[in-house]
């Protein structure tokens, strides 16, 4: 089984936490949260890499929402998929960039 771990920022804040729960549409809230389920259990779904070690989940509900992982070792628990950030299609290009730039802070704190 795979562990999947949130970011979260050099103050201690969780993103995607954060994402989740600004989120209105209760179904597309369910459905995000069943995808980091069955990452967990190792299925990923519609997903593709982006660029620089993070990849999107891609969930077909409301304005096509994202959520932006990478595949890490960590010091403590091995291999993880770390959730960095949700988002949706219309800031796709700025939500990767975010997610790139988190993953590199994760991986210089590390």
């Amino acid at each position: 089984m795979a562990k999947v771990k949130h970011y979260l920022t050099a103050d201690g804040r969780d993103p995607f936490d954060a994402f989740l729960r600004g989120l209105k549409d209760p179904v597309a809230k369910a459905k995000i949260a069943t995808r980091i389920a069955r990452m967990a259990i190792g299925h990923y779904g519609d997903c593709k890499p982006c660029r620089e070690g993070v990849s999107e989940l891609r969930i077909d509900q409301g304005p096509g929402y994202r959520v932006y992982f990478s595949a890490v070792t960590d010091p403590t628990d091995g291999a993880v998929s770390l959730v960095l950030l949700g988002g949706n299609k219309k800031k796709q290009d700025a939500d990767i960039d975010q997610a790139v730039a988190w993953l590199n802070d994760y991986k210089s704190r590390k």
